[in-house]
């Protein structure tokens, strides 16, 4: 009788334990899929939005122009206003557009992360053609900005015809996952004010260029100073990435 007893409460002990861990993980995986907005599958995102919607699918572009003042955008703020300016003129200012801009520390005022003012997804370029599914996406290599689908706001390419001249370098301000530089290298043209001193980092929407930064989207080097001059001397126009929050 006692080895009966000890018998079965061994057993209870071993069912109840595995029970613990059943219900843990099961409860992991609720946590990981209801309450981070970056977990949907990928693949339940669609290649290609048709036109028509309740909204406008444009949900990405890059500025036909810039604003003629080399790094001055007149701040987030203008770059911001550029961005829905553009988005409205072409039938999609029915969107809140941000520009992908970083910013670095300076006085009272924090670093800004240009990945962090965008929204987190899906985005769709001017032709419904998907960018990136979600934040994470986009900063990794499964992103599909290239040439052919990084276009303006009018579909039209970025560069001229024949590519002459080329105008891959695409304002950021940003490290490779999104982020400000640190420290007094903030290589934002003083946060995006300064058309004189300091220096941009730039992306290369076509992912083409010299060294193992070279075919970054949005880091791949500094421009060699804020005027209009200097970015169009290193392949630049003062062009920048545009992204719709909702």
């Amino acid at each position: 009788m006692k080895q009966w007893i000890c018998s079965t409460i061994s057993l209870l002990k071993t069912v109840c334990i595995s029970c613990v861990v059943l219900a843990c993980s099961q409860l992991g995986a609720a946590e990981s899929t209801t309450d981070n907005p970056l977990s949907t599958p990928t693949e339940d995102v669609p290649e290609e939005l048709a036109m028509g919607g309740a909204k406008s699918v444009t949900g990405f572009f890059i500025t036909s122009r810039g604003l003629g003042s080399g790094g001055n955008l007149g701040g987030l703020s203008g770059a911001d206003a550029h961005c829905q300016a553009l988005a409205a003129a072409e039938y999609a200012g029915d969107h809140t557009w941000r520009a992908y801009l970083s910013t670095a520390t300076t006085g009272n005022q924090g670093a800004i992360n240009a990945r962090d003012r965008i929204g987190n997804g899906p985005w769709y370029n001017a032709e419904g053609l998907l960018i990136a599914a979600n934040i994470e996406q986009l900063h990794g290599p499964g992103n599909r900005i290239s040439k052919e689908k990084a276009a303006t706001e009018s579909l039209n390419p970025v560069n001229g015809v024949g590519d002459t001249p080329n105008r891959h370098d695409i304002l950021t301000g940003s490290q490779a996952d999104g982020t400000a530089f640190g420290g007094d290298d903030g290589r934002s043209c003083d946060n995006w004010t300064s058309s004189a001193e300091g220096r941009a980092q730039v992306g290369h929407h076509d992912k083409m260029g010299r060294g193992e930064s070279g075919s970054s989207w949005n880091s791949a080097h500094p421009s060699s100073g804020c005027s209009q001059q200097n970015l169009e001397s290193t392949g630049g126009a003062g062009l920048f990435y545009c992204f719709a929050i909702d």
